[in-house]
């Protein structure tokens, strides 16, 4: 290369490097927190309503306390542990948004590859024949010729106005949307797991609570019975006890055939055939109720929810496009340089007087294109906007959801309450009306009265109980759940084999 050439390679390498410090666009600035203190229009009571039944403690509200990783463990149940480890393992949904993450990931890396130059070899043999009317390319005049060419090819375009480094701000904003979407499914499959379980322990108690109806009506009709072959009964109070007592077991293939459906949604959760079903079972005697339930602030939650989280960086992502909009408008500068041998014999190919190389520079810059990249611009920037809206959507919901868990926490507390005093006047009204049918003193209705409220409020007091269960789990779910104190990665990653349907654990994630 001549001086010369070697000077103007230089300028033009000093002034692109001048200029490779700026990156046009904006630069992105996290959303301001919302301007609220709390959750409700009243301020939130401290603690909830009591009753002396099973799942009837007060709960109280710890403002600024935080969440725990692993929450589930509060409400104290070894099978639902175990549950919840085995669903995180091989649920499919969860799975997936981890492969999707790994696969974000390795989009910003190729990304970032556009960083440095572009460097191929080639090796490129041509045979060929000339007519004898042209003249040969080849020194000694034979139209016959072989020609061998073997070369290193370099080529790397400048980032002048940041355009690389956009596409790779929003690459990564993708990957961070995709590792909080990771999150949401893990907070999601754990939270259902949860509502499942108490929901399958909420049926299991309202099966045992028709048959302790069942019970109940099948003695009185057997005193009926008795009270009727003796003359202390008519025929018609027996029926009508034989037609309560076909309504309490009618009650039975309904909450037996929810009882099925919910098993199939837990073997599906946990990542299994509903022939497949886990071992663990779950009834409401078993799990625990948490009492000190955690608050955090507004403007802590949305940089705890995985929703929030990810529409910030959907927007993170839609503000770097602009850039990457306004550098393809502005000019672009390349570099290509080649150097290599060729020869008419391969053997000697790699000879000084066989070698070759060419340095060139280009500069380009787009004069007219029908305004297509004028409204690549503006559709970058309306896709911004949209963005900004769907994260403000996403905020005002992550709100609600904890307002809604509050207001729930509160209004089931009082209506255990009022389910269990339901249940205690419903029961001695019962028992007042047995003993009155047995020494033959009231008639069938006051007994059919009773047996049909105290059926009512016995099933009311189990799903008042499972209530409040649920709303604890909802509570922690619109929390965020409590990822950021959990060290390890939402699931452990593993691979599908799709020949068996057998999912491997990755042990090597470069296997």
């Amino acid at each position: 290369m001549s001086a010369r050439g070697r000077r103007g390679i230089a300028v033009m390498l000093a002034a692109a490097t001048s200029l490779s410090g700026c990156a046009v666009g904006p630069d992105f600035k996290v959303p301001a927190a919302p301007d609220v203190e709390r959750y409700t229009k009243e301020r939130l009571a401290s603690h909830t309503a009591s009753a002396d039944v099973a799942f009837g403690a007060s709960q109280h509200f710890v403002n600024g306390k935080d969440v725990q990783a692993a929450w589930w463990r509060m409400f104290r149940s070894p099978a639902l542990n175990s549950l919840i480890d085995k669903s995180l393992q091989a649920n499919p949904t969860v799975q997936s948004a981890m492969a999707a993450l790994r696969a974000a990931k390795e989009a910003v890396y190729a990304q970032q590859g556009h960083y440095f130059p572009l460097v191929q070899a080639n090796f490129n043999p041509t045979t060929g024949k000339v007519a004898q009317s042209v003249s040969s390319p080849l020194a000694n005049g034979d139209t016959s010729y072989s020609l061998y060419t073997a070369q290193v090819l370099v080529s790397y375009t400048f980032d002048v106005w940041g355009l690389n480094r956009r596409m790779v701000e929003s690459q990564q904003a993708l990957a961070d949307f995709q590792r909080f979407q990771a999150e949401a499914a893990y907070l999601t499959l754990v939270s259902n797991v949860v509502v499942a379980a108490i929901q399958e322990a909420s049926l299991r108690g309202q099966i045992d609570a028709t048959h302790q109806i069942i019970d109940i009506n099948t003695k009185m009709l057997d005193i009926l019975r008795r009270q009727f072959e003796s003359g202390y009964a008519n025929r018609s109070d027996v029926a009508a006890q034989e037609a309560a007592l076909a309504q309490a077991r009618a009650l039975l293939p309904p909450l037996e055939k929810a009882l099925a459906v919910q098993r199939d949604l837990v073997s599906a959760l946990a990542g299994r055939f509903p022939s497949q079903e886990p071992a663990e079972t779950f009834r409401l005697a078993a799990m625990h109720l948490p009492t000190d339930l955690p608050v955090t602030l507004p403007s802590t939650l949305i940089q705890q929810r995985p929703d929030v989280r990810s529409a910030e960086e959907q927007l993170h992502s839609a503000s770097a496009q602009i850039g990457v909009a306004i550098a393809n408008i502005l000019p672009n500068f390349t570099i290509n340089g080649a150097r290599g041998y060729s020869a008419t014999e391969l053997a000697g190919l790699i000879s000084p007087p066989n070698l070759f190389w060419t340095v060139a520079g280009n500069a380009t810059q787009t004069l007219f294109d029908g305004f297509t990249l004028w409204h690549q611009e503006r559709g970058a920037e309306e896709a911004y906007q949209q963005a900004a809206w769907t994260y403000r959507a996403t905020v005002v919901a992550a709100l609600q959801n904890v307002a809604d868990s509050l207001h729930a926490l509160q209004n089931d507390a009082d209506a255990l309450k009022a389910a269990y005093e339901f249940e205690r006047a419903a029961k001695i009204s019962l028992d007042l009306a047995r003993q009155q049918i047995e020494t033959g003193y009231a008639n069938i209705i006051l007994l059919l009265n009773a047996e049909q409220t105290y059926q009512q409020a016995l099933v009311g007091l189990v799903q008042a109980q499972a209530n409040r269960l649920s709303d604890a789990a909802a509570l922690y779910q619109a929390l965020g759940g409590g990822w950021w104190n959990r060290e390890a990665p939402p699931a452990p990653e593993q691979k599908l084999d799709v020949a068996s349907a057998r999912a491997v654990p990755l042990t090597d994630k470069h296997d």
